[in-house]
């Protein structure tokens, strides 16, 4: 993938055995946990090239969040920022080569950042 690329799509649910069914039965998705991401699992759309998350929905958490891959979460921030966005969540790791970040736009929607590898 490369930096501006739609990577993840992460879908805030309430029940993740009742999510789980209702989306691989509805789109043919392949859910599973991933070892390292227990309580997470990921899902895979068709294609095999689609896929994201179910999290558990809570506050600041409540509508689907696409994420982005950037080659400096830092840089992509300060640019945004610049342009009017404001951090909802800080850089933070996701793995030793990986890390994410929330920003929210001009309009108040909230778009993750992706940099590095999983």
């Amino acid at each position: 993938m490369a930096h501006g690329d739609i990577t993840h799509i992460d879908i805030p649910v309430s029940d993740l055995a009742k999510a789980s069914e209702f989306y691989s039965g509805l789109f043919g998705w392949k859910i599973a946990e991933i070892e390292g991401f227990e309580g997470y699992p990921m899902w895979s759309a068709p294609n095999g090239i689609s896929g994201g998350g179910l999290a558990p929905r809570g506050d600041g958490f409540t509508q689907p969040r696409s994420y982005v891959e950037v080659d400096s979460i830092d840089d992509t921030v300060a640019k945004a920022e610049a342009a009017g966005a404001t951090v909802a969540m800080a850089k933070a790791p996701i793995t030793d080569a990986s890390w994410w970040a929330v920003i929210v736009d001009p309009d108040g929607n909230h778009i993750g950042l992706f940099e590095g590898s999983v």
